[in-house]
């Protein structure tokens, strides 16, 4: 066994023997890595440019296009040269930072869409005094204080998970994370656990908390509400649900790919199961947003025949 002080590097060992069909592995990833990029920076671009749409409900949004942004490159270049590389190596330092980046894009992730639907709340609720309630400064606050909290907060965890003496350097994924790297340790974790079972409280039972509690609060309003006002907070919503849904999925697989033996499943699948919260969110909130919200789809229309 190898004892932590003489692990320098980890092999990322769910690669596998790919062969020549690496290269279609590569262009598939490739193209959705580009699209990722177009299409997320095509939303904060209309976003950024369009006065009207510079309120908080968009620039949350913004933000979470940002996000994604940050997530899809710090893990899309690596997948890219592992893929085409025989061998999966990556050293410790560049592991290391890898899990901090991907495991603080999950909990900013749940946070915007927790306030996201804190500002849907107080739009459908109490619509008279949104603007007072909700302005620009308020959103820029909530953001900072979303990225700062899940930065400092991981940032502990991943300290403890340093510190652990490891017996092993190979990780069952195309990637680093957090519980592969307790899994390899030759000594008790439950500090580890604990502090990993109180962090996932935060990064995602708080914000799943605050969202049932916003839904709760606009389908009580709803009920009382006239067709047409259910109607309109139904489009209001509707699209925000589906971006958490889409990504609770995605976190859902991989939390049961973590804990529970996969082994009988085939490698591929268990590879696509491990990456849909990092491929398909990113992928399909932009074009969610752009196709459902009309303001964002009209001002595109209009700057694309500007240009």
């Amino acid at each position: 066994m190898e004892n932590s002080s003489h692990i320098k590097s980890f092999i990322l060992a769910a690669y596998g023997e790919i062969g020549q069909i690496r290269y279609f592995y590569f262009t598939i990833t490739l193209v959705l890595y580009v699209g990722i990029i177009v299409a997320n920076s095509l939303l904060i671009a209309v976003i950024s440019v369009e006065r009207t749409l510079h309120e908080p409900m968009y620039f949350f949004l913004c933000a979470l296009s940002a996000n994604e942004l940050y997530g899809s490159t710090v893990l899309f270049p690596s997948l890219l040269v592992n893929i085409l590389s025989d061998f999966h190596e990556v050293s410790k330092f560049q592991c290391i930072m890898q899990i901090f980046c991907l495991n603080t894009y999950g909990s900013i992730e749940f946070s915007d869409l927790a306030v996201m639907s804190y500002d849907r709340y107080v739009s459908i609720c109490y619509p008279l005094h949104y603007n007072r309630i909700m302005t620009l400064n308020k959103a820029c606050v909530f953001l900072i204080f979303i990225w700062l909290f899940s930065m400092v907060r991981f940032a502990i965890n991943l300290t403890l998970t340093v510190h652990l003496p490891l017996c092993g350097n190979i990780i069952e994924k195309v990637y680093c994370d957090n519980y592969s790297l307790v899994k390899l340790a030759c000594t008790d974790t439950n500090v580890n656990n604990i502090y990993g079972l109180v962090g996932t409280f935060f990064s995602i039972g708080l914000p799943l908390l605050l969202i049932f509690y916003s839904y709760a609060k606009i389908l009580k309003i709803c009920l009382n509400s006239p067709r047409q006002s259910q109607i309109k907070a139904f489009n209001t919503c509707s699209t925000h649900l589906v971006s958490l849904v889409n990504f609770s999925i995605g976190c859902l697989l991989e939390i049961i790919k973590n804990r529970f033996n996969m082994s009988h499943i085939p490698n591929e699948v268990r590879v696509a199961l491990s990456l849909y919260f990092l491929i398909f969110p990113p992928l399909l909130n932009p074009i969610i947003y752009g196709l459902r919200i009309t303001t964002i789809r009209t001002t595109f229309k209009k700057l694309r025949f500007k240009l």
